[in-house]
């Protein structure tokens, strides 16, 4: 819950995680998400984002015949292996839902082309930007390092694992060895399958530390003071562009086109030699380097909360927004 309490929230309603494979958490989310749907009238349920956490909230509330509001929606590469099982769960999700809050453009049109209707469409940013912005304001997220700052990694995707794994570790080894004078930061999933090999091959080179999972807070101001993000999460793609930090893509396909698009990322797979040249590269080419860092955040302005909010507003409760803008219209200025 240290995200919550990031943002002082505190939950009325704590899920347990049960069991350690897919589907043992896919029955206990759902047995405990029916719970809470027969517990009080529902006026809608909102979901964010891929996890089977939220499909498995979609499809209770659809179950109940509570309407869904997706958060993130429209996201896709169409292909149901890159990444898994998120592409997937997201397809799904829209298939129940029906209030769609798109990121982007291009999400929004993915929705349009699979027949969703225009007026359960609502284009609104991410809110993963609203929460870095409040995080900055009132966490004292800053630069704080001077000079070049350094390399963030991150890895942990499914399609990743094994060999491509290994040769992301094995490029990092060797750009440590041809950079001394650049420091690897590079917080190392929790899941044996990554944390065995990256221990293995990395561990114990002077300039790369190895730390366990960060916090909300602490990942913003690795972000804040980072040269570059070399990553194949999703969320980072959205994240590092806020605080003009170039991002390199660990996959082969990405459902955040609008960050190589916009010119903040490039998508260079997880082969050794392509992350070895894409890193030397922007090292050495100053301008290339500028030129991401300036391209500012494609993925919205701060505000896609409220406009959520003043959507579901209108949809859910008509009249009562009609109400507030009588009385409003009758108050004096």
């Amino acid at each position: 819950q240290q995200i919550l309490a990031c943002f002082d929230i505190v939950p009325d309603i704590v899920l347990k995680r049960e069991g350690s494979s897919l589907l043992e958490f896919t029955v206990g989310c759902r047995q405990q998400l029916e719970i809470v749907m027969e517990n009080q009238p529902w006026s809608a349920v909102i979901v964010q984002g891929d996890t089977e956490s939220a499909f498995q909230g979609a499809l209770a509330a659809f179950y109940n015949r509570v309407p869904v509001a997706h958060v993130e929606a429209g996201l896709r590469t169409y292909n149901l292996e890159r990444p898994f099982p998120e592409e997937g769960i997201r397809q799904m999700i829209s298939r129940v839902t029906r209030f769609h809050f798109p990121p982007t453009t291009r999400s929004r049109e993915a929705l349009q082309t699979e027949g969703i209707a225009d007026k359960s469409i609502f284009m609104t940013g991410n809110t993963v930007v609203d929460a870095q912005k409040w995080t900055c304001a009132h966490r004292g997220i800053q630069r704080r390092i001077e000079g070049r700052g350094h390399l963030l990694v991150t890895a942990h995707r499914r399609e990743n694992w094994g060999n491509d794994l290994a040769e992301i570790c094995h490029a990092i080894a060797q750009i440590a060895g041809q950079q001394p004078d650049l420091q690897v930061l590079f917080p190392v999933h929790l899941n044996p399958v990554v944390k065995g090999p990256v221990n293995s091959i990395l561990k114990g080179i002077p300039n790369v530390t190895l730390t366990a999972p960060l916090n909300y807070t602490e990942m913003q101001q690795a972000l804040a003071d980072a040269w570059l993000v070399l990553t194949d999460s999703g969320g980072l793609q959205e994240e590092a562009p806020t605080f003009g930090v170039p991002v390199l893509v660990l996959r082969d396909e990405t459902e955040r086109p609008e960050a190589v698009d916009s010119g903040c990322a490039l998508l260079i797979g997880p082969t050794r030699e392509a992350i070895v040249s894409s890193v030397t590269r922007l090292s050495t080419d100053v301008a290339a380097y500028q030129k991401m860092s300036q391209a500012g955040n494609p993925f919205g302005d701060g505000t896609a909360s409220k406009k959520i909010v003043h959507a579901l507003e209108k949809l859910l409760a008509p009249e009562l927004v009609a109400l507030a803008a009588e009385v409003s219209a009758e108050v004096p200025a």
